[in-house]
């Protein structure tokens, strides 16, 4: 239910429209004087506000109601309540801001259907500015994950373009985080609360494309039966992103060359011109040199677009941000059965690091999600990888085997917990300049002792790992180790007596 602040110098119709909304189970703030209401808004805080134009019917004191309920922060919904005669005023008040109005005398339904109307405009903002909010915060710079040097002189060029106007190219291979970059120059600038509109220019056949990117009118070709506005139009104010820039056709390519030159589109079948205020942010993963030495991209328009060029780095460029990125890939996501956050142990990600990553991030991305799936403990082990990375397995397993149960097939568990890699990105930062998983320094090498001995400790270390985790439920603990409870306890009484 929602707080509404009324104003109204008619006693009867204050008492009749506040006991109406607090029947409806909403909180009603009832004032007759206009300086009384404005003291109110501010310690109110209203979602709605029900104000008189004229309170003492000279002069419009709703309309000092209404500019102090914009100045605040979110600002309510204003409903303005007229005379006949005050038409005039009241379309000013809706230019000022406010929602709606109704003409005295008018019907409590009328009130009612304004009323309803109003709270749910003012839903739909609040939820728009909250959405707006935590699409900011996703694409701030830090979300963007690297420190490698090409990454660090990526976002020094982002912060410092964001909030200018000018045309940016970002080049990169597929999967690199193009898009990615060009949500966190438009969420970073002026422009933010303007719409983002991103458009795959290879997703599209030629004519399709024209009609979305420029609008058409009505019956400018079969199956035209209404006017459409383009994206350009729908982006006015804010950005529009044209990924795979280079598999535009050379007559779209024309007509883009005029929209940034005279900043106006033409929809087609149309003859007049219309301005838009758009940002164009384009990217590709093709060498546009090429394909104007080739004939198949205009040169003029590859100077316009490459005003500030950005160029993102393959991810074999930058082999030490992987562990990064799998700290991100991996910060929110638990195991569905057991409820615990996900480990990785070395070689996993020794191997994650070797492979040279076509797809880059996507397909890390991919690897990652892939291996939650399939991984039947909260622990990533090589196996849980794709396929294709089994090759880069060292011959020397750091994951341990041991028998779980004598006559039993060997079942392999990681255990120690130096086996796993450190999946804290604040950590895996503080290492990140000494410590490369692909450049590790050779440990020293330790005595050799009985293997016998070496599977007992390991598996007490397990045992009690697992107990831990349990905080000592033995029977929870058999259940993670895949062991029956009797196992567990024939396990655990072998350690006491060793």
């Amino acid at each position: 239910m929602a707080k509404i602040l009324l104003v109204d110098d008619e006693i009867t119709m204050v008492q009749m429209v506040t006991e109406l909304f607090r029947s409806e189970g909403h909180e009603v703030f009832p004032f007759t004087n206009c300086n009384a209401a404005i003291e109110g808004l501010e310690t109110v805080s209203p979602e709605l506000v029900i104000t008189d134009l004229y309170l003492d019917k000279t002069r419009a004191h709703g309309l000092e109601i209404l500019a102090k309920a914009r100045s605040l922060s979110p600002p309510p919904v204003v409903i303005m309540i007229t005379a006949f005669g005050s038409i005039e005023t009241a379309v000013e008040a809706m230019k000022k801001g406010a929602y709606d109005y109704l003409e005295k005398p008018f019907k409590l339904d009328e009130l009612k259907l304004c009323v309803q109307r109003a709270l749910s405009y003012n839903v739909a903002i609040t939820e728009n500015v909250y959405l707006r909010k935590q699409l900011r915060k996703k694409y701030q710079f830090s979300q963007i994950i690297g420190t490698a040097a090409k990454m660090q002189e990526v976002f020094k060029m982002v912060e410092r373009v964001a909030d200018c106007d000018s045309t940016i190219l970002i080049l990169g291979e597929s999967g690199t985080g193009k898009e990615l970059v060009a949500r966190a120059l438009h969420f970073n600038s002026r422009r933010q609360s303007a719409p983002f509109v991103p458009v795959n220019c290879s997703a599209l056949p030629e004519s399709l494309l024209e009609s979305e990117l420029f609008g058409h009118r009505k019956g400018a070709f079969t199956g035209a039966i209404s006017d459409k506005k383009g994206l350009f139009q729908e982006a006015d104010g804010g950005t529009i992103f044209l990924d795979e820039i280079g598999s535009m056709s050379p007559m779209l390519q024309s007509r883009l060359l005029r929209v940034l030159q005279e900043r106006e589109v033409r929809r087609v079948g149309d003859n007049l011109p219309v301005y838009v205020n758009v940002r164009v942010l384009a990217a590709t993963n093709e060498p546009l040199e090429e394909r104007i030495k080739e004939g198949t991209f205009r040169e003029d328009l590859y100077y316009r677009i490459n005003v500030i060029p950005i160029t993102l780095p393959s991810l074999r460029e930058r082999v030490d941000d992987i562990p990064l990125l799998v700290s991100h890939f991996l910060k929110e996501k638990t195991h569905p059965r057991l409820g615990q956050p996900y480990q990785m142990t070395r070689e996993a990600m020794e191997v994650l690091c070797a492979h040279d990553w076509p797809g880059n991030v996507r397909e890390l991305e991919n690897a990652i999600e892939r291996a939650c799936t399939l991984c039947e403990s909260n622990i990533i082990q090589v196996h849980d990888l794709p396929p294709i990375l089994h090759g880069y397995a060292s011959k020397s397993s750091s994951d341990t085997v041991i028998e779980t149960r004598p006559g039993a097939p060997p079942q392999t568990l990681v255990v120690l917990s130096e086996s796993l890699y450190p999946l804290s990105i604040t950590d895996a930062k503080q290492n990140h300049s000494s410590s490369s998983v692909s450049h590790a320094p050779a440990p020293a090498p330790e005595p050799i002792g009985a293997l016998k001995t070496f599977l007992k400790d390991q598996e007490l270390a397990y045992l009690n790992r697992a107990l831990a985790q349990a905080a000592g439920d033995k029977e929870k603990a058999a259940a993670m180790l895949g062991v029956s409870l009797a196992t567990l306890y024939r396990k655990l009484s072998e350690e006491e007596t060793v």
